[in-house]
């Protein structure tokens, strides 16, 4: 009779487990060694056990070179698996997407008014209940959007009625320095005409009447004086010397 199967599962007896693991490590680097011999294969075989020990076999000189040579190998065949799967998961992401774009515009059709036979009466009543949400919506942002413009007219208008009022105070200031400036200008040019006014000359040729006329007879003879120096002065002739 040959043996049973023997159940896969942990040994629990540690010593019956050290004792399956001698066993079955020198079988299994066993077969390797048969395997690369009678097939002329290139094996690599790594075992740690439950205590750290390490087990390898090689059947190449270096188990480092096998090892590169089986990462040049993982490495090509997970970059030619990876376009392939880059492409299935685009492909996959493209279909939701193109179920999203149309679930979109058959909403936005709906929302037109259009498409509308194909709705019950609960989809007919969720979309009147959005419409009218959505015109609520509008019409707060619309009063919003219009009292935000009035208070800007407002505010600019308080600031151009600021601007007018110191544009006016500025006038009136002006003002009065260019009268102050025109009445000084204007009392300036009197006062030089008042300076310029020639003073009236005095009548040489004609002297004033003495002012004694407490003497008898001065009056007459100044008078007779004046007579003779005027005739004298008219024909041409100065008077002599005496």
């Amino acid at each position: 009779m040959g043996r049973g199967r023997v159940e896969l599962k942990r040994i629990e007896n540690k010593i019956n487990r050290q004792v399956t693991f001698a066993k079955r490590r020198n079988g299994l680097l066993k077969k390797a060694y048969e395997l690369s011999i009678l097939c002329e294969a290139e094996v690599g075989l790594i075992i740690f056990s439950s205590r750290g020990r390490l087990f390898e076999f090689c059947s190449s000189p270096s188990m480092v070179k096998t090892l590169e040579r089986y990462q040049k190998c993982s490495y090509s065949a997970s970059e030619a698996a990876a376009p392939l799967k880059d492409t299935e998961k685009n492909y996959q992401e493209y279909l939701k997407l193109k179920s999203r774009v149309e679930s979109l515009q058959l909403n936005q059709r709906n929302l037109l008014g259009e498409d509308l036979a194909p709705l019950n009466m609960t989809q007919l009543d969720m979309l009147e209940n959005q419409i009218e949400l959505s015109l609520t919506r509008i019409r707060s942002s619309k009063s919003q959007t219009m009292l935000d413009q009035l208070f800007d007219l407002k505010r600019k208008e308080q600031n151009l009625q600021d601007a007018n009022r110191d544009l006016k105070r500025k006038l009136l200031h002006v003002g009065s320095d260019n009268l102050l400036q025109m009445t000084w200008q204007h009392d300036q040019a009197s006062g030089s005409n008042n300076q310029e006014e020639p003073e009236p000359q005095s009548n040489e040729l004609f002297p004033t009447a003495c002012d004694t006329p407490m003497q008898i007879g001065y009056e007459q003879l100044c008078a007779d004086q004046m007579g003779r120096e005027c005739t004298n002065h008219i024909d041409g002739f100065g008077p002599g010397w005496m």
